[in-house]
């Protein structure tokens, strides 16, 4: 365990340097590990484990596109690959990686499929923290363990590829068998977890669902979206609105950001772009600042997954899911950032 200083603040996190691998494959050695889902999550976690040696199977329903991944990814049905209930009878690690909404219609079956001494496994604090809505209340005598990328399942499996590994946040929920902060930190290890720090459900799907909506996704798209519309309707070509408002961030500043943070990006900037960023920055804080405050309150208060629940559990989610994307993608905006990524030099030898 290392203690690190974050701005004057100190916490205990795990290294893999500490925690190594082999240490985690020991642990995990007589673990049957069920990968339930093979959606976003799943993938990643799953051929990261099974490429450090450990036994890796997978539940997910017969003939969805996710079991044909599934098999494209090497696991062999009747081998490696099973129903979900198969999968859960089979393994002693239960990795629950359905959809949030995915996991209270399946729950009842999951939970007859658990036997005493097996570990269930979360990679989002959801349905435990609101256990209220979803009715998912582990039996106790189970352990209950998370691990949660920092990150989407493909970076979780990019970033092994690479070697880099990628940031997690653990905890413990139950442990009936005494093993459960050896067996949750060994699995962080094993899905390439660069290093690992503590938190509890609730916290984890508090900051989760609030970084979803706010800056990683739903703020940096409303943000992105109200500059391009500024420029154009001032008179700036698409080229021009998307190339300063998407293409300088993602392919550049932001990186800059990534490896000595955003002081370092500022210091290393023109000094017109150091005086405009320093005197604007304080006002973009102050004018969000309610809005995240009500997001939060929104989140804590059990309306997101309300609503997360209901809109997510229609049958016909995807179609209207589809649609809501598709007014994205085909925005100016957004088919500017199809034109613009293609003359990328990368991108222009494949045309």
């Amino acid at each position: 365990m290392t203690t690190i200083n974050f701005g004057g603040v100190e916490e205990n996190v795990i290294t893999s340097e500490e925690f190594t691998l082999e240490k985690a494959r020991t642990i995990l050695k007589n673990e049957t590990i069920a990968v339930l889902g093979y959606g976003v999550q799943g993938p990643g976690q799953a051929m990261n484990m099974r490429d450090n040696g450990l036994k890796v199977i997978i539940g997910q329903r017969i003939g969805t596109s996710s079991w044909d991944r599934a098999v494209s990814d090497g696991f062999v049905p009747g081998e490696t690959l099973f129903s979900i209930e198969e999968a859960t009878h089979r393994a002693t690690l239960v990795q629950f990686l359905l959809s949030d909404a995915g996991q209270v219609s399946t729950w009842p079956m999951v939970k007859k499929g658990l036997n005493e001494g097996d570990a269930l496994y979360f990679s989002h604090g959801f349905s435990i923290a609101f256990k209220d809505q979803t009715n998912i209340v582990p039996p106790e005598n189970v352990d209950v363990i998370l691990v949660a990328p920092k990150g989407s399942g493909r970076s979780v499996r990019n970033n092994f590829l690479e070697g880099s590994g990628i940031n997690s946040s653990y905890a413990v929920h139950q442990d009936f068998t005494g093993r459960a902060t050896d067996r949750v930190l060994a699995t962080g290890i094993a899905i390439g977890s660069g290093y690992l720090f503590p938190t509890t459900f609730q916290n984890e799907v508090y900051s989760d669902l609030t970084g979803e909506r706010g800056v990683l996704m739903g703020c940096l798209a409303g943000v992105m979206e109200a500059q391009y519309q500024t420029l154009r309707k001032n008179g700036h070509s698409p080229s021009e609105a998307f190339n300063e408002t998407v293409e300088e961030l993602t392919q550049s500043l932001i990186r800059l950001v990534a490896e000595n943070g955003m002081d370092w990006m500022f210091a290393n900037c023109s000094t017109t772009a150091q005086r405009g960023a320093l005197d604007w920055a304080p006002k973009f804080r102050d004018a969000v600042a309610p809005v995240f405050t009500e997001l939060y309150e929104s989140v804590v208060s059990g309306k997101e997954v309300a609503r997360t629940l209901d809109k997510n559990s229609q049958p016909d989610y995807r179609e209207k899911l589809q649609e809501e994307l598709d007014v994205i993608k085909n925005s100016e905006m957004w088919q500017a950032g199809a034109a613009v990524r293609s003359l990328r030099p990368e991108n222009r030898e494949l045309r």
